[in-house]
C-alpha cells in the first residue's frame, strides 16, 4: 500500500516537472517550444479569394450541409445565442436570429472579435447575417444551420475587409470567402464532426496487428494490448498502446480512404498524419508525417510485410466514406499500422516529432509503471518464429479478449489496464491531448496547425 501511495505521487512530481518545462523552456536563449511566436504579418486575401482553396462544402472546408434548422425542429436545441457585447449584431429583423450559431461558430465569432478590436482600437466586428430563418439564401446554405455568418467592421470601411478576411482565418473559421465588396463570409464544421474534435481518428473496424500476428479490430483494442508499430529507427516493434486520445463507439463520421495497389485501405481523418513520400524509396526515413488530406494518387505509403519488414506501397485512390466509430489509439512508440498501413498516432499538428516528444510525459510514466510492477515493453520481432506467427495469422481477425474482472463499473484486462464496456464508457478526447493543443496554440505559429 505504502509502495503504491509513493509511485502515484512521483508520478504526480514527474508530470508537474515536465509541464515547468514545457512551459519555461523559451526562456533560455536560441528559440524554444515556450517563446510564443511572433506576430507574423497577416496578408490581406482578395476580393472573390476563398480559403482554404475547396468548394465550401468540401471535407477539407465546412463539409456538407445537414439540413434546414427551424424552431420548431429538435436541433434548434444544437443552436446557441451569441451575447458577446464586442459584435455589433445588425438584427434587421427584430427577432435576435442573428445571434443564434452553433458553439463552434461563436467560438470562431468570439475570437474573432478580440482580433478586430486589437487590430483596429475601436473598431468592433459586425454580424449582417447568421442564421437565416426567413428562407434568403439558396438552398443547402449553411445559414439555415447556423453555421455560417456574414460579417463587416462597424465602421463599414471596405478597405479594411481583405484584412477582416485573414483574421477570420486566424480565428479558426473553416472557410473563409471575400464573397462581397460589402461583406465576408464565414463558416464552420458542424459541431459534431469529428474533424472539428482535438484529435484524428481511425474506424472502429479498421484493424491493427497485435502480438502473434493476429488482428484485432479497434473497438476492440485497450490500453494494455500491443500493437504493431514503427521505432523511431525504422524497426518494425509490438508497441503497447498507452491510451486513447479519442474513442467515441457511436458517433458517425466521414473519413479520407486511400487504397494502395496492393489492396490496403486506410481510412482515416483528413486532419490525421500518415508517412508519405513521392518518390516511393525503401527507406523509411523518406516518409514525413504529413495530413492525410494532402494526400494524393501516385504518393507511396509504406505498409508491412508478413516477415515484419516494411516496403512502399502507392496510392491508386482517394475517395471518402462515412463510417461508425471514432478511435485514435496512442502507442509508446507513436505509430501504428492499421490495415497494414503506417499512420502516426497524432493528429491537427503537421511535426510528428514535437507531437511526440509533447507526449514524452505520457511514455514517462508509463515506464514508471513497468519499472514497478514489472511490465514489458515493445520489442522487436526479431525472431523467426514470431515472423513466421504473423505470416500464419495475418489474415485472421481475433474476438475480443472478454475475460477479465470488475471494478467500478469497467473492466480490468488481463494486463491489469482499465477497460470500460460499451454500455458505461464515456466518449472524450483525452485531456492531456486537449491540454497540448491549447498550449498548442499559445506558443506555436497558426501555420503549425490543419487549417
Amino acid at each position: 500500500m505504502k509502495q503504491s501511495l509513493w509511485a502515484r505521487l512521483a508520478q504526480l512530481g514527474l508530470l508537474a516537472a515536465w509541464t515547468c518545462v514545457w512551459l519555461v523552456q523559451g526562456c533560455g536563449p536560441g528559440p524554444g517550444y515556450g517563446i510564443r511566436s511572433r506576430t507574423r504579418r497577416l496578408t490581406a486575401m482578395h476580393y472573390k479569394q476563398f480559403f482554404p482553396n475547396f468548394s465550401e462544402n468540401n471535407l477539407g472546408a465546412s463539409g456538407r450541409a445537414e439540413g434546414k434548422i427551424t424552431r420548431n425542429s429538435e436541433r434548434f436545441n444544437e443552436l446557441v445565442c451569441n451575447y458577446n457585447t464586442d459584435v455589433v449584431f445588425k438584427d434587421e429583423e427584430n427577432t435576435n436570429a442573428d445571434r443564434f450559431m452553433t458553439k463552434r461558430c461563436k467560438d470562431c465569432l468570439n475570437r474573432l472579435a478580440i482580433a478586430v478590436m486589437n487590430q483596429w482600437p475601436g473598431v468592433h466586428l459586425r454580424v449582417t447575417e447568421a442564421w437565416d430563418e426567413d428562407g434568403h439564401h439558396p438552398p443547402g446554405s449553411l445559414h439555415y444551420e447556423g453555421r455560417a455568418v456574414d460579417i463587416t467592421t462597424d465602421d463599414r470601411e471596405t478597405e479594411k475587409y481583405g484584412l477582416l478576411a485573414q483574421l477570420a482565418v486566424e480565428a479558426g473559421f473553416d472557410w473563409v470567402h471575400y464573397e462581397s465588396k460589402y461583406h465576408i463570409h464565414c463558416s464552420v464544421k458542424a459541431d459534431h464532426s469529428v474533424a472539428v474534435e482535438k484529435g484524428g481518428c481511425f474506424p472502429g473496424w479498421a484493424r491493427v496487428t497485435v502480438a502473434g500476428g493476429v488482428q484485432k479490430s479497434l473497438s476492440s483494442l485497450s490500453p494494455g494490448d500491443r500493437v504493431m508499430a514503427l521505432s523511431g529507427t525504422g524497426q518494425v516493434v509490438l508497441s503497447q498502446v498507452l491510451l486513447f486520445l479519442h474513442r467515441d463507439h457511436e458517433s458517425w463520421s466521414t473519413f479520407l480512404s486511400l487504397e494502395t495497389d496492393e489492396g490496403h485501405r486506410l481510412a482515416l481523418t483528413p486532419h490525421h498524419l500518415v508517412f508519405l513520400s513521392s518518390h516511393c524509396g525503401h527507406d523509411s526515413m523518406e516518409y514525413e508525417a504529413q495530413f492525410a488530406s494532402m494526400a494524393k494518387t501516385g504518393d507511396c505509403v509504406l505498409i508491412h510485410t508478413a516477415e515484419a519488414r516494411v516496403r512502399p506501397s502507392r496510392i491508386v485512390s482517394v475517395s471518402e466514406e462515412e463510417s461508425v466509430g471514432v478511435y485514435a489509439p496512442l502507442t509508446e512508440a507513436g505509430s501504428v499500422f492499421v490495415e497494414g498501413v503506417l499512420a502516426s498516432c497524432y493528429a491537427l499538428m503537421d511535426d510528428h516529432r514535437l507531437a511526440h516528444w509533447a507526449f514524452g510525459p505520457v511514455r514517462l510514466l508509463s515506464s514508471f509503471n513497468h519499472l514497478l510492477w514489472e511490465e514489458t515493453r515493445h520489442k522487436p520481432l526479431a525472431t523467426d518464429s514470431e515472423r513466421a506467427r504473423f505470416k500464419t495469422h495475418r489474415s485472421t481477425l481475433a474476438a475480443e479478449d472478454t475475460a477479465g474482472v470488475c471494478a467500478n463499473n469497467s473492466t480490468l484486462n488481463k494486463q491489469g489496464y482499465p477497460r470500460e464496456t460499451r454500455g458505461t464508457q464515456t466518449p472524450h478526447v483525452h485531456w492531456y491531448a486537449e491540454l497540448l493543443y491549447s498550449l498548442g496554440w499559445m506558443f506555436l505559429d497558426s501555420n503549425s496547425f490543419y487549417p
